[in-house]
């Protein structure tokens, strides 16, 4: 059947982990280095970005003190350690990653966190669990442009219109969503409305593969 949910893609930071709060941490300590501090106004350009984007945003704001190239690999070290040091699956995580192996769902891991990070947190969540994952840096472009996902479905062999991504940010939500997944969101920090094709929930453990597969049909 056309509608029938054929693949699950998940976001990483503040959907499955409890990393989110750690690069906002990240964020903050680089930021006060430079003698800014961050407030609501900065989380579009710092949730849910890659490192050169953020770096590239603390660079504006710092008004010509720091320079991104500098910027970026102290951010990616920072947050790299930090998620060594500890990352916790959120609530639900586990659990729903293990109903969807245990159905035979292909899922795929899609972050805009460097290579080392995912790598990471997929020995916490279970690399067995998952059938590929995209970080960042391997596509040409990273969310919220839609590459990483369309990559993740090419490699799955995926229907984009039969897929659903599980995200957590606008950015993210605006990257599957232009790969032509439908969506359902899980916000974190941000508010996320419904829209088209978009099912928002509360908390993860609120996702089921039932709930999945109504996204699809209901798409």
């Amino acid at each position: 059947m056309p509608t029938e949910l054929q693949a699950v893609l998940f976001d990483m930071d503040g959907t499955l982990v409890d990393t989110e709060r750690l690069w906002l941490r990240t964020v903050e300590e680089e930021a006060l280095g430079l003698g800014l501090v961050l407030t609501d106004a900065d989380l579009a350009s710092v949730l849910g970005r890659a490192v050169e984007d953020c770096a590239e945003h603390l660079a504006v704001r710092a008004a010509g003190r720091a320079e991104p190239s500098r910027l970026g690999p102290s951010l990616e070290r920072r947050f790299t350690e930090l998620v060594r040091e500890r990352v916790d699956p959120l609530p639900g995580a586990v659990e729903l990653l293990a109903a969807l192996h245990a159905a035979g769902m292909p899922t795929a891991l899609v972050s805009a966190s460097p290579r080392p990070v995912v790598d990471t947190v997929l020995d916490v969540l279970g690399r067995h669990r998952f059938a590929t994952s995209v970080a960042e840096g391997e596509t040409p472009r990273t969310k919220p442009f839609p590459d990483p996902y369309r990559a993740a479905l090419t490699i799955l062999g995926a229907d984009p219109a039969r897929c659903v991504a599980v995200e957590d940010t606008p950015t993210g939500v605006a990257s599957a969503e232009a790969a032509g997944c439908a969506v359902v969101a899980v916000p974190s920090y941000a508010v996320i409305p419904p829209a088209p094709r978009r099912t928002v929930v509360q908390r993860l453990p609120d996702v089921d593969l039932g709930l999945l597969r109504r996204a699809v049909a209901a798409s």
